[in-house]
């Protein structure tokens, strides 16, 4: 399942730009590579990021996995909740397992992402 109201990056992050804010969290495809989510490591509030750096990391019953930032911007929210409940991000990875919301650095700062058709071709092969 890839929506197609979503923007991709290579590395498996989807984003929803709602105004100058991109909500980010993981792909289903991604969250079915790592296994059961079993803790998170988020951003700050307020940290400054740029596409392609790491904001945080997935630890899993398979392995640790980066979380790449896809875009340039601040980060304004992290959720919380995933403190407690790292298994939303395998039951719930497009909707309530976002992991961050950053305000985004201008127009140009989600140039390069993917659509879903793209991604697709990426997850295919």
């Amino acid at each position: 399942m890839i929506p197609e109201d979503l923007m991709y990056s290579e590395e498996h992050e989807w984003i929803r730009v709602e105004d100058d804010i991109a909500v980010v969290g993981i792909t289903d495809f991604a969250q079915e590579q790592l296994g059961d989510i079993v803790y998170v490591d988020l951003p700050a509030v307020g940290d400054d990021v740029s596409a392609g750096s790491v904001i945080g990391e997935l630890e899993s019953t398979k392995s640790v996995s980066d979380i790449f930032c896809p875009v340039d911007g601040s980060v304004i929210a992290v959720n919380d909740s995933l403190d407690g409940a790292p298994e939303v991000i395998n039951s719930d990875p497009y909707g309530e397992g976002w992991i961050v919301k950053i305000r985004l650095a201008g127009e140009s700062a989600t140039d390069g992402l993917l659509d879903s058709a793209a991604y697709a071709k990426i997850v295919q092969s």
